[in-house]
């Protein structure tokens, strides 16, 4: 009997260190940030070499307040213009707009689909006030580059990571170069705490606003319930009367100890699920290379690793349609997706206009790219049918 497939781009899997721990957290009734939080954080900022993690609600939230307390630390004004790629996930710019600022697109690279240094400078001008960096798909950008040019200009970076979380660049990992640096724990995500986010830093002042614009904007003397626990009389009283003194334009981007319980789980078996990504993927592409002609396949920047969150393809072969292959792929019970197309969406051309045109290899991208899946979860049989899938396509032309 022939087997029906339904392979999806993530997968959820939930073990049982993720079951004990929820319980734990039930069973203590305790459901606001605690121990948990506090392990999740600490782990994940010890992996990618900060000082700070503060544990958010998304990804999207913490790209949101990075952009918001470099605003207002630096003293930005509305309209002041932040590099971002043209190729990525539409939260990325989005922020930009939450924050009335300006989003100015830059050109991707042909091969890694990343924003292209050599396309940075060019779109710098006197209010262009920080770049964000996005590792799309697993890898890193060419930090060494960007970061020259965001010295040279005196631009803050923002690393949007949310794709590439555990990944090295250049004996380093990825979210450890900018200012402040944003991941996902979304579902599907390399790791899940079903939804949720971290945003990372070093500097301990950007840490602390950090903190207080995911918690309302409160005074940073009382963020948590703990931090009036142990206190003498004199300090106790101190913060009493500032315990609901609000210093920002905050906002309410807590997540609770249950979804802190499931990353703190999650983390245990990191490098396997890294693994078991580079694993697939490498699978995938010595199988499909004889294909080579019709479709780019994922390349891998030197000095660099990749961990695959997913697989991106781009066709080359003008004769093959999109369409067609992506509806023969679904047909077959592989679930596709294009590949973070931006500056075609509908209401990025409402406010923008067709700026595809003036991005070539964005465009190229868009009406060009997709992805297929190569998580952890994924067995032989599966990636045998997505191989088996794609020869008999092409094997038709």
């Amino acid at each position: 009997m022939k087997r029906n497939y339904q392979i999806g781009i993530g997968n959820i899997s939930i073990d049982e260190n993720a079951k004990r721990n929820v319980m734990d957290v039930l069973n203590s009734s305790r459901l606001s940030y605690g121990d948990y939080s506090r392990q999740f954080e600490t782990e994940m900022a010890k992996i990618h070499d900060r000082k700070y993690a503060i544990f958010l609600n998304s990804g999207t939230s913490a790209l949101h307040i990075a952009l918001q307390v470099l605003k207002d630390k630096y003293g930005w004004e509305d309209n002041d213009e932040v590099l971002v790629p043209a190729v990525t996930f539409v939260a990325t710019s989005n922020i930009v707009l939450h924050n009335r600022l300006k989003p100015i697109f830059v050109d991707v690279e042909k091969d890694f689909y990343c924003i292209d240094p050599k396309k940075v400078e060019e779109k710098i001008t006197k209010k262009t006030r920080a770049i964000i960096p996005v590792h799309l798909f697993g890898q890193s950008s060419e930090m060494v580059k960007i970061i020259e040019i965001a010295k040279k200009y005196h631009l803050k970076i923002i690393e949007d990571s949310c794709e590439a979380m555990f990944v090295e660049y250049m004996s380093r990992p990825v979210g450890s170069m900018g200012d402040i640096s944003c991941y996902s724990t979304y579902a599907t995500h390399l790791i899940t705490t079903g939804v949720g986010g971290l945003a990372m830093t070093n500097d301990d002042d950007l840490a602390i606003r950090l903190k207080s614009c995911a918690n309302h904007g409160r005074d940073g003397i009382y963020l948590s319930i703990d931090d009036d626990k142990g206190k003498n009389k004199k300090d106790l009283f101190n913060i009493v009367e500032r315990r609901f003194s609000f210093i920002h334009l905050g906002h309410s981007f807590r997540l609770t100890e249950m979804e802190a319980a499931i990353g703190v789980a999650q983390l245990k078996n990191w490098r396997s699920i890294i693994k078991k990504r580079q694993s697939n993927a490498k699978y995938l592409t010595a199988n499909l290379s004889k294909w080579s002609k019709y479709m780019q396949l994922p390349k891998i920047r030197d000095g660099a690793t990749h961990a695959f969150m997913l697989y991106p393809i781009l066709i080359l072969d003008r004769k093959i349609s999109r369409k067609n292959l992506t509806e023969y792929l679904e047909i077959n019970g592989i679930e596709t997706r294009y590949l973070m197309p931006l500056l075609n969406q509908p209401i990025y051309v409402k406010l923008f206009g067709n700026l595809e045109n003036l991005y070539p290899v964005a465009r190229n991208i868009n009406k060009n790219g997709f992805l297929i899946g190569c998580h952890q979860d994924l067995k032989k049989e599966e990636l045998d049918h997505v191989i088996g899938v794609f020869n008999s396509y092409f094997s038709r032309i």
